[in-house]
């Protein structure tokens, strides 16, 4: 059956996989499905996202302060880091990212992208959430942005107790926007290299289908359990390298919010 093309601001579900793979000092690989949202932050603020609840309790929820600097209105935020560099971006602003389910929610990452009216890419953020709960965001844009382009960013927050604050990250983004007979696809590579040269690989993929009340229900209905089975792979991972004897270090200092 052909794939529904999808209006650009209709909220969207993505189903796909999470790839990481340590390369040293001992190699860990690992795939999981998931299923992720992509909503469309500027059309929200006048339309409602039909079956998704915003900053209110159900079985999935989105809440503003789940992002960026906690307040009650992400968007906001997101516009007011934008501003401080001299960012115009007035078109579609579309959020990846984990929404709660059950009222809970750990979102290793989230990518916002901000658009202009006619649709160039002008910026994006990759607020990234450590175990600790802390928060940082890297800012990402350029004269020439565009899609597929590699991105690069100095470290200064503590992700992992197996990694140290040094070296940087590479990030790609592509999306694809379907066609008569083939949905949309939207891919995140984060690439991390220390001071001693490549030692992560990760990214995140997907199909996306529009949202609908029913469609978000059948999702949900396939992985119910998704904040859950997050948290509990984040530590089965941590305790294989802990095995392998992979060096880890404490909890780190507060972070500044973004760069």
């Amino acid at each position: 059956m052909a794939a529904a093309a999808i209006p650009p601001s209709v909220a969207k579900i993505g189903k796909g996989v999470v790839r990481h793979t340590r390369l040293r000092p001992a190699r860990n690989a690992f795939a999981y499905k998931t299923w992720f949202l992509m909503l469309p932050m500027r059309s929200w603020r006048h339309t409602p996202v039909a079956g998704l609840k915003r900053n209110q309790r159900g079985w999935v929820s989105f809440y503003d302060t789940d992002h960026g600097d906690g307040g009650p209105d992400a968007l906001a935020w997101l516009e007011d880091v934008l501003l401080q560099v001299g960012i115009q971006a007035d078109g579609e602003v579309w959020l990846h990212t984990y929404p709660r389910v059950l009222g809970y929610v750990f979102n290793p990452v989230s990518f916002w992208y901000a658009h202009d009216a006619d649709g160039t890419l002008k910026a994006i953020v990759a607020e990234v959430n450590n175990t600790f709960g802390q928060r940082h965001c890297y800012l990402l844009t350029g004269p020439d942005l565009r899609w597929g382009q590699e991105l690069h960013a100095k470290k200064t927050f503590h992700v992992s107790p197996f990694c140290q604050v040094n070296g940087g990250y590479r990030f790609r983004f592509m999306q694809t926007t379907g066609g008569p007979s083939q949905a949309p696809r939207t891919v995140a590579r984060i690439d991390y290299d220390d001071d001693a040269g490549p030692l992560l690989q990760t990214s995140v993929s997907g199909v996306l289908t529009p949202l609908t009340p029913n469609s978000l229900w059948r999702t949900v209905m396939s992985m119910p359990l998704l904040t859950l089975a997050i948290i509990a792979r984040i530590h089965w991972q941590a305790a294989k390298l802990f095995w392998k004897r992979v060096p880890f270090s404490t909890k780190p200092l507060k972070s500044a919010p973004h760069d």
